[in-house]
Order: C-alpha cells, then sequence, then structure tokens
C-alpha cells in the first residue's frame, strides 16, 4: 500500500507546516502540495527526492509505511536519516512499546534499523513512562546485579548523545559488542569514548568509540520476571554496601593524592 498523500500531511503538520509554508520550503507550489495530500495526483520522483532530503526519511519508508502512528516528530535518526517512527499508539491513543525477546536479542544488531524489524515485536503499554521513545531489552548474565538474568530492562532512545549522563546505566547496542546493559561514563569530549562499567566488580570496565555505538537507550525502569530470595537479597544487599564503600575509598585516594 502506498502511504505517501497521507504521510506528507502528517509530517507538515508535525512541523506545524502549512501547505504554503511546505511549498516554499520545497520551492513548489501550494496547489501541488494540496493535490498530493488529497491523492488526486502522484508526487513526482523529485519531489519525493526533495521531501526525502527536507524530513530525512527515506522515500521507501515514506511510501511504505504508515508514519500517521508517530504523534510526535521525534523519529530516530540513524546514519543522518531518520527510519523509525517511534511512538506508536494503540486505538485508545495509548503509547506502545516495543519488547526484544531474548530469543530475538541477537537478531537485533542485523535489525535494529530496519522499520520491518521492529513493525513485528511484539508490543506492551506502561503509561506510567515519561515522555519519549521508549523499548524493552532483555538482561542476561549477572554483570548488572542485582538486575536477575531474564529480566526487561526499559529505555529511552537518547538521540542526542550529549545528553549521556556519566554514572547512569544505558542499554547500548555497539558494533563490536552487540546489545549490552552497563553503567556509562561519558568521555565523548575527552578521547570520543564511552566507559562502560558493571555494577558486579568481577567484570572489568572497557571502553567503546562513540562511533561504534549504533544505539543508546537510558534506564527508565525495570521487569523482573523471577521473585528474589531472601538471601539473594541479602547478598544484593552486602554487594551494595561493598560497592559504595569502594566509591568512597576511590574519593579518598583522590583526595590525599
Amino acid at each position: 500500500m502506498n502511504y505517501i498523500s497521507k504521510n506528507i500531511k502528517h509530517l507538515r503538520s508535525l512541523k506545524k507546516l502549512s501547505q504554503e509554508g511546505i511549498a516554499e520550503e520545497l520551492n513548489v507550489t501550494r496547489s501541488r502540495i494540496g493535490s498530493y495530500e488529497e491523492n488526486r495526483s502522484a508526487p513526482t520522483i523529485e519531489f519525493l527526492i526533495a521531501f526525502s532530503d527536507y524530513f530525512k526519511i527515506p522515500i521507501d519508508i515514506l511510501l511504505r509505511n504508515d508514519l500517521t502512528k508517530a504523534k510526535d516528530f521525534s523519529f530516530i535518526e540513524l546514519n543522518n536519516q531518520r527510519v523509525l517512527f517511534p511512538i506508536t499508539v494503540d486505538d485508545a491513543n495509548e503509547n506502545l512499546i516495543e519488547v526484544v525477546p531474548v530469543k530475538a536479542s541477537a537478531g537485533y544488531l542485523a535489525g535494529y534499523d530496519d522499520p520491518e524489524y521492529i513493525e513485528q515485536l511484539q508490543k506492551i503499554k506502561l503509561p506510567f513512562l515519561p515522555t519519549g521513545k521508549h523499548r524493552a531489552f532483555p538482561i542476561k548474565g549477572d554483570s548488572m546485579l542485582p538486575m536477575k538474568d531474564g529480566s526487561f530492562v526499559i529505555g529511552r532512545f537518547i538521540e542526542d548523545r550529549s545528553e549521556i549522563k556519566s554514572g547512569r546505566t544505558y542499554v547500548l547496542v555497539t558494533l563490536n559488542d552487540g546489545m549490552v546493559y552497563k553503567r556509562v561514563y561519558n568521555e565523548i569530549d575527552l578521547n570520543n569514548t564511552l566507559v562502560l562499567k558493571s555494577d558486579n566488580k568481577i567484570y572489568n570496565e572497557y571502553s567503546v568509540p562513540i562511533n561504534e555505538v549504533l544505539e543508546i537507550w537510558e534506564f527508565t525502569c525495570s521487569i523482573n520476571t523471577q521473585e528474589y530470595t531472601q538471601e539473594e537479597l541479602k547478598i544484593s544487599s552486602i554487594l551494595g554496601m561493598f560497592n559504595e564503600l569502594g566509591i568512597e575509598l576511590e574519593a579518598l585516594k583522590k583526595a590525599t593524592n
């Protein structure tokens, strides 16, 4: 199905542009915009190229995807093109978020920028989330205790890398390490890298060049799929105290040097 007429109108509305306004931006007449939006005529190739460049959305996406599912203009930008509409809603206008299942997590690296792959992911509704684009990612291993293996982290998409705040946790999709959940320290201004640390201190920290980070999602909340035992909660509390003690000792060491 060709969605171009409704997409032209919707994207223009998201930009808060009149038909005259978008016509002026693209150097065409207002009547042409009206004709395209009302599906009375098909846009020319030249117009589609200009429209695609202006909104940074590939022509294929404009033609084959219903972008009216997006209710704001915070499209995810990848490789200088906005290819995924972020916020989908149900019939009651409630936000939906995609869930990356455990079995599909290995394929996420190949499909993260493929709208058809994202479209087929199962969706859930969490009405308490703040504004922004969110996605749910599965957690594997024990590097981020007390987060248990099999839990899900809900992350808010970070488009502007300057928003990355040191010491907070993020899900990162990286070129060489795949999908990871770590505590991140922003050293972009220093050497164009992010330092990734595990809360479980048996794992070593490591650095990732910012140009190898394909996506980054800031922790919003988590969903545990298994109940904690009393023993696990005790161990978690002890680990937390040791971690805090380590931070205090590190700060003291720096202060005395």
